[in-house]
Order: C-alpha cells, then structure tokens, then sequence
C-alpha cells in the first residue's frame, strides 16, 4: 500500500523509513521541497514497488508535513513497534500462558503486568529507563524482528 496507516506490520516501518529519509534530506538542505513529491514516489516505487496515484495518496497524506512537526515524528512510530514487541516478549517471559488467556478474551494477566511494570510510572522514568526496567535490556531490534519472522516467516518463506 502507499499509505503508511494501511501498511502491514511488514512493510509498516519501511514507510516510515522513507519519511526519515526525505525529512533529513529536506533538513539538511539536499532537498528542496518543491522536489518532494517526486522524490517521495521515486523512493516509494524503488523500496516498496509502488508508486502513488496522487500526491494525496502520496506525500501529502502525513500532515507532519505541514504541520510543523518535521524533525523526528515518524521515527517515533517505529521505536514503538519495536518497544512493544520487547515488552510483549518480556511479559511472556512472565507469564507464558498470556496468549491463551488473549484467546478467550482474558486481558487481565497483560494488563496487571503492564500496570506494575509500566503505567504505574507514568513519568517518573525516561521511556529508555521504562523499558530497562521493565524488560531487564535497554531497547533492541530483536524482539521485533523474531516477532516478524515468527508471524510472517513461512508465509514468505523466510525461514
């Protein structure tokens, strides 16, 4: 798909790759904006296979464009995917019967857990320290990558 919000959890933080990418190119004046919108469908048909329709399917379908929040928004999507995968893993680790009790529509045992290790700190600690804390490691691909390979892998054959 050419919109990041209907990507799936594969190709979900490619996109978000790209938007990195144009950012910085745009912030350190390789870029001008006027060359955006090529530049965002030629990066799109060259990393995703697809090419947008429209500029409304394409660069201009993130409002962190002009909103005024360029500089790091979207890299900030792609650190949680990889922080929640961590922490799924980390209270797996804990309690391994969590998705069986998810299959019956029981979220207690996820929740208890993400209260005490997690909500119950709200500010206190940096996200970093959060995540240390609650999972015993700083932040790691790991966690995210074997959760695409174990929900993906034999659909692709990349096992």
């Amino acid at each position: 798909s050419c919109i990041r919000t209907e990507a799936d959890e594969v190709t979900y933080n490619l996109h978000v790759i790209i938007r990195f990418e144009l950012e910085l190119e745009l912030l350190e004046g390789a870029l001008r904006v006027k060359e955006l919108p090529d530049a965002w469908s030629e990066r799109y048909e060259r990393q995703l296979g697809v090419r947008p329709a429209n500029h409304r399917d394409g660069v201009l379908q993130d409002m962190h464009w002009f909103s005024g929040t360029v500089g790091g928004a979207f890299q900030c999507y792609t650190l949680g995917n990889l922080m929640a995968a961590q922490i799924f893993r980390a209270a797996l680790r804990d309690h391994p019967e969590i998705p069986s009790r998810i299959e019956q529509g029981d979220m207690t045992i996820l929740l208890k857990w993400l209260r005490e290790r997690i909500h119950r700190h709200g500010r206190k600690f940096t996200a970093a320290e959060i995540l240390q804390r609650a999972t015993g490691e700083p932040l790691r691909v790991e966690p995210y990558l074997d959760y695409l390979r174990g929900t993906y892998g034999e659909i692709y054959g990349l096992l």
